[in-house]
């Protein structure tokens, strides 16, 4: 499909709740919308609003390996958002990682998936922030610890890991394809949550998506490993994850419910397609899998007894779940991901699944923690990573242990 036939379904699409006074000028009515429908495709509103917050005035605690970070407010004010920025300023955040005069941003802001994003996208997504609502709110920027509050050590981070740089298409590669490259290794930002980052911060990128934690959750490989990606998923099983937040059994949560609420499901399917295809030709074929634990293991025993007790209900013993309300189990490959993470969170915290106009209805898994122990929630997940075909290394009540302390933490 032609790049103007994206660019069309992407403007109609985000002409929604424009301000009405920004639509009746003419000279900035295309980059506003345009502008609308980028910002849609960045999630920009995640990160930059705080709970019961208005949209884009920040004060979200990003957490950080360093310590949180607070979001900054993007509205139009002159004295706390960027309402004194030009789009020159603008751009140089985007592709720099720095403020008017010079100030270094964190890379929390994905400054280096941002450096790729056009200066015609970077101007568009400035005239729709100036459309909005100036809001005050000012936020406290220097929330780390010594000596990760120094900004200037940021010099040192950007001369190892960053090079500004434009997107380049993959020459022998269709349209199709580099519009999937540009969305998702650029405005998109998906490795900034699926790629593992290294101790100081920055992206493996001999591991670029092939999955991370985020938030004590598991961002999952997106590769297209059989094993533990995307290799079993078709591209149309892709898009239509991304649009509705389910496919082959699976439902999304956490981190990835307010991806698809705030802007996968926003987005023009073609644009949703482009990213499948890019995604379906990332990565190799990974390790052969593992042998599953016996049936016969002690933890696949009280496994298999507190799942029958507690899970079955809803999930079915044979682990296929029920189709729009629980997560199929078996075959589910954040079921069988290196990191178990997301598996002990649902259970010990529970969750609601995402919420999109194709799928409505958003079903919740309740919290279990209160009532099984530590090592009775490592039994029941190891249970699910070897059941039905599924097989994954074992979970440690240390493991889970850990996590719930860190979680605990993380609420306080």
């Amino acid at each position: 499909m032609a790049r103007a036939a994206w660019q069309g379904a992407a403007i109609v699409i985000a002409c929604l709740m424009i301000p009405a006074a920004a639509l009746a000028d003419p000279d900035n009515y295309i980059a506003i919308t345009r502008g609308k429908a980028l910002a849609t495709v960045g999630d920009c509103v995640a990160c930059h609003t705080a709970p019961g917050g208005t949209p884009f005035a920040g004060g979200l605690a990003l957490q950080t390996p360093f310590g949180p970070i607070m979001t900054p407010n993007i509205t139009p004010d002159n004295t706390s958002g960027i309402g004194s920025w030009s789009a020159d300023d603008f751009a140089r955040a985007m592709h720099e990682g720095r403020r008017p005069g010079g100030t270094y941003l964190y890379p929390a802001f994905p400054y280096p998936y941002f450096t790729r994003v056009s200066r015609a996208d970077t101007d568009a997504i400035y005239a729709y922030l100036r459309s909005l609502a100036p809001v005050v709110n000012r936020v406290n920027r220097n929330t780390l610890p010594f000596p990760f509050n120094i900004r200037s050590s940021m010099l040192g981070w950007n001369a190892l890991f960053f090079k500004p740089a434009g997107f380049v298409p993959e020459t022998g590669r269709s349209e199709e394809f580099n519009r999937g490259a540009y969305l998702v290794e650029g405005l998109g930002h998906c490795g900034a949550c699926h790629t593992p980052l290294n101790a100081l911060g920055a992206n493996k990128a001999d591991q670029n998506l092939q999955g991370s934690q985020i938030d004590h959750w598991t961002a999952p490989n997106i590769t297209n490993d059989r094993q533990v990606g995307l290799g079993k998923w078709s591209v149309d099983e892709t898009v239509q994850y991304l649009k509705t937040g389910q496919a082959r059994g699976s439902i999304a949560g956490g981190p990835m419910k307010d991806v698809i609420e705030n802007s996968t499901s926003k987005m023009p399917e073609a644009d949703l397609k482009a990213i499948a295809v890019y995604l379906k030709e990332r990565g190799a074929e990974g390790p052969p899998p593992m042998a599953a634990l016996l049936s016969s293991d002690a933890r696949m025993k009280l496994g298999e007894a507190i799942f029958v007790d507690t899970c079955a209900a809803c999930h079915k013993r044979s682990g296929e779940g029920v189709a729009h309300m629980f997560p199929r189990l078996a075959g589910n490959v954040i079921a069988t991901q290196d990191d178990p993470a997301s598996l002990m969170r649902i259970i010990l915290t529970g969750g609601r699944a995402a919420a999109t106009d194709a799928t409505p209805t958003a079903p919740a898994m309740p919290s279990l923690g209160y009532r099984l122990g530590d090592d009775q929630v490592a039994a029941v997940v190891t249970y699910v990573r070897n059941s039905w075909g599924n097989a994954a290394s074992p979970v440690s009540a240390a493991m889970v242990k850990a996590l719930r302390e860190r979680v605990s933490a993380a609420r306080e």
